[in-house]
């Protein structure tokens, strides 16, 4: 089956799922960690939501270390109906080299999106990258939340705050670390740097991600000039493209932010799973989302 295309020649939406992590701080694999309400693993809930959100490809990048785990899941818990494949990621050179490992799974032409296996962006934020994907719009894409709909528990966590011009493009990603909601509803970021106090409404980059087939020339560059076996990260590189689109190169490819609602929960900490469960059940508890998983496969079949 082409990437690109699907029935009739129209777009199709294909979702790159990276989940090669080590997740050496974890101390498991965050992707298979249990929060569903029958104890359906994080990387469960994120691919029924993609479904159900407009996407007909998932692609899951696997390491080494945590992947056989991976695979062992999906391939026997999952419904035979999804459509599914692995990529291997066989070094932890960072987030950018996961996308590559994917690349031979693509048409050369296609646009495709990239998610963290870790995180749950929820249906309707999917569901803005994949119509962007099916409709073919042309250029890169980035899902962003409001930074307190990213916060789950009070555990300090990294977060890269979006700055959109009035055209609501892109123009650069500041990573601030610890960052960490109080309870009266302030959030800080204790790294050092200013401001401290952060606005709760800032928007944010929850690594969701929509590329064009030319991002992939931009990548492969990027990991030719990385140093030793250093991690290259997407961040870092779409952050890149848009200093140099903001300098020296105003033909640069752009980014173009698509503003989701709802909120973007995921597993950083160990405590977090308990979090992250109890969420979900009040989405189910308020019509937000089904109780049941799959219902896009159970709807086709």
């Amino acid at each position: 089956m082409n990437a690109g295309t699907r029935d009739g020649g129209r777009p199709g939406a294909t979702l790159v799922v990276l989940a090669a992590g080590r997740a050496t701080r974890y101390g498991g694999v965050k992707p298979l960690a249990s929060v569903g309400l029958a104890g359906e693993a994080v990387l469960d809930v994120l691919a029924s939501d993609a479904l159900a959100a407009g996407f007909d490809r998932l692609i899951i990048v696997i390491g080494p270390t945590t992947g056989p785990a991976i695979r062992y899941h999906v391939e026997r818990t999952w419904p035979k109906a999804v459509p599914v494949e692995f990529a291997s990621q066989e070094s932890p050179r960072g987030t950018v080299d996961a996308v590559l490992a994917a690349a031979h799974l693509l048409d050369t032409g296609s646009s495709f999106g990239v998610a963290n296996a870790d995180d749950l962006p929820g249906e309707p934020g999917l569901a803005l990258l994949a119509g962007h994907l099916r409709r073919g719009d042309p250029g890169n894409v980035a899902v962003c939340y409001r930074l307190r709909d990213s916060l789950l528990g009070d555990a300090p966590v990294t977060r890269g705050l979006c700055h959109v011009d009035a055209e609501g493009m892109l123009e650069a990603v500041d990573e601030r670390r610890r960052v960490t909601p109080l309870p009266d509803g302030r959030v800080i970021a204790d790294d050092g740097r200013e401001p401290k106090e952060l606005d709760p409404g800032q928007l944010v980059s929850v690594n969701l991600w929509g590329f064009g087939p030319e991002l992939r020339s931009v990548f492969e560059d990027a990991m030719a000039q990385a140093s030793g076996d250093g991690e290259v990260l997407l961040p870092d590189v779409v952050d890149r493209l848009l200093a140099a689109r903001r300098h020296d190169a105003p033909h640069a490819p752009a980014v173009r932010v698509l503003r989701a609602p709802g909120r973007s929960i995921g597993v950083t900490h160990p405590g977090d799973v308990a979090l992250v469960s109890a969420e979900l059940a009040r989405e189910v508890a308020r019509g937000d989302r089904p109780a049941a998983l799959w219902t896009a496969v159970a709807a086709q079949s």
